[in-house]
């Protein structure tokens, strides 16, 4: 008797996924997988051919996502994956280059080249799934950690001022900008496409729960909770500046797009200094 289920019986994203690798690592009530939906309806929605997509990933949570896909990914070392999508776009500027990774990979320890790949405009979508913490390697204060909130490395509560990424992709260069939680699928999945059609240097900051460090370690509940929490206190207000968009501990979060202009990107550039 086969087993093989029927195209009826499979789920409607399947075909983008490696199926032999799930069920994924992911904990219950993790925002990543939720994101990872998302951004799978998005290349859908722009009816994207997987043979002219790219994902990169550097290490964490998030970074394990390029695993997952069914097309070309790159799951790079730690703090990278920005210049390797980088090196990726350079040498074919038809592929569609996706970074997907955490804010610990791409702020902090990639933070230089966040920076960078802004400030040249490089035409990449940067999907940044921000949790607050270092979730894989033990739940360890991170540059996102809002103040009073408390870590494994920051018993006592942080006591450092948080990174703002919507502002510091902003004032680094970013020609799109926007921020949602993992509860605002529909609206993440518009930003995503918009993202990904922007020429030039494009950042979505998911705010996401993290059910077993961030939220245990803070007494916060769980996933479920955490989502609940987004809802109740989830203000969207598209084009606000980015300078107002800091994230306290357990306050209001504005969500919505917050940059979208008009940059000439990299590669462009590149063509005509070599003409």
């Amino acid at each position: 008797m086969s087993t093989e289920m029927s195209k009826e019986e499979r789920h409607p994203i399947e075909s983008w996924l490696r199926m032999d690798r799930i069920p994924h690592i992911w904990c219950p009530g993790c925002g990543i997988g939720t994101t990872l939906t998302a951004v799978i309806a998005a290349l859908e929605k722009i009816e994207a051919n997987p043979d002219e997509v790219c994902v990169v990933s550097g290490i964490g949570c998030t970074g394990r996502a390029a695993g997952y896909l069914k097309f070309d990914s790159f799951h790079t070392t730690h703090g990278r994956a920005i210049p390797f999508a980088t090196g990726i776009k350079l040498a074919n500027p038809k592929l569609k280059v996706m970074v997907i990774s955490g804010d610990g990979d791409l702020v902090a320890i990639g933070g230089n080249h966040f920076v960078h790949a802004a400030r040249r405009n490089i035409d990449l979508t940067v999907i940044c799934v921000n949790n607050f913490i270092y979730a894989m390697t033990g739940g360890q204060v991170a540059p996102t950690t809002p103040l009073t909130a408390y870590s494994t490395t920051s018993p006592y509560g942080n006591f450092e001022p948080p990174a703002n990424i919507p502002r510091l992709a902003e004032a680094a260069g970013a020609v799109y900008v926007a921020r949602w939680t993992a509860l605002h699928v529909r609206r993440l999945t518009k930003s995503i496409v918009e993202a990904i059609q922007k020429p030039g240097f494009s950042v979505v900051e998911v705010i996401s729960p993290c059910a077993q460090y961030y939220s245990r370690i803070n007494r916060l509940g769980d996933g479920l909770d955490m989502m609940k929490f987004y809802h109740q206190n989830s203000l969207i207000k598209h084009m606000e500046p980015t300078e107002n968009l800091d994230i306290q501990y357990q306050e209001q979060i504005i969500v919505g797009k917050f940059v979208d202009r008009e940059r000439v990107p990299f590669t462009e550039l590149q063509k005509e200094g070599c003409n």
